[in-house]
């Protein structure tokens, strides 16, 4: 059986340059400016941080001058005479995109500490940490755990991961976006942590949706059986929130259910590598595939529509 261990940075290949940091504290590069990426660039910007911004789709990016950020014309253009870049992209092929391709942010990057804080699997990660070393980067991983919601509102956990010493630096970084970090170990580790979170979610929201389309399914009132469940322990708080969405219909998206599903996946992947197998989550993929066909944007609990 194979084992699967974290992804670990060679730092004394990456080395912090103090002269780039000295103005980590106050300019920020963002790369990313998404459902979750915009927020998280205007909490940081409303913080006090010089924010500069790039999104791949411009006006997104355009939308976050009215909480004091400046757009950046491109990824190199974002970072230039920065500290710290946060990557919020949907992906791990975008985020290397970013990375190396035409004007990419590592073009003149030694000494840039590079926060990669988007979902984009054990894998990537790895890879996204190897292609920082050989640029002279500090490569930290801190994927974060939350929805829509909690990002505009600053209340994200980050799951960071990375070189110790850079732990001070980031931290009022990690406070305008988040209500908590959590530091799990070298970089890689917070990339395992947020697999093995949303495991949890996906499998608990399959679940809420098949309870409910059973309960309908033998006369029953599934309404009724969410106040049941909401009575007792079993009724965990996420577990009734989304069977609420789930019988109102409102699949106005927290988390879409294309982001879910490929969470999902990279979960089954990670475990594979790790010669463990998430038999509950595999069986639930077909399903999920099948409602996004239809429910991509939408919120995970359009996967009721399938059960």
């Amino acid at each position: 059986m194979s084992t699967h261990t974290p992804a670990r940075q060679d730092t004394a290949t990456a080395p912090t340059d103090p002269r780039r940091l000295a103005t980590s504290t106050s300019t920020i590069a963002f790369v990313g400016t998404g459902r979750m990426g915009g927020p998280m660039a205007a909490n940081l910007a409303r913080a006090g941080f010089d924010v500069r911004v790039w999104n791949r789709t411009a006006d997104r990016a355009a939308l976050l001058t009215g909480a004091g950020a400046a757009v950046a014309p491109s990824p190199a253009e974002a970072v230039r005479g920065t500290g710290i870049l946060v990557t919020m992209l949907a992906d791990g092929p975008a985020t290397e995109q970013a990375a190396a391709g035409p004007d990419g942010f590592l073009a003149d990057a030694p000494g840039l500490v590079w926060v990669q804080m988007a979902t984009v699997g054990a894998d990537w990660t790895a890879r996204l940490g190897r292609i920082a070393a050989r640029h002279g980067v500090t490569f930290v991983d801190a994927p974060v755990s939350g929805s829509e919601g909690p990002a505009r509102a600053g209340q994200l956990i980050v799951l960071a991961s990375g070189p110790d010493r850079i732990r001070n630096v980031l931290a009022p970084v990690f406070g305008a976006v988040g209500r908590a970090t959590v530091w799990l170990g070298p970089a890689g580790a917070g990339t395992s942590a947020k697999l093995v979170l949303n495991n949890w979610l996906v499998d608990l929201a399959e679940t809420t949706a098949e309870t409910l389309s059973f309960a309908r399914r033998l006369g029953l009132d599934p309404t009724a059986i969410v106040d049941l469940l909401q009575s007792t322990p079993l009724g965990s708080p996420y577990a009734v929130q989304k069977a609420t969405t789930m019988l109102t219909g409102d699949f106005t998206p927290a988390f879409a259910l294309k982001h879910a599903l490929k969470d999902a996946e990279l979960a089954v992947q990670a475990a594979q590598a790790s010669g463990t197998e998430l038999a509950l989550t595999q069986a639930l993929l077909p399903r999920w595939r099948h409602a996004a066909a239809s429910h991509a944007d939408d919120d995970l609990a359009a996967v009721y529509t399938a059960a």
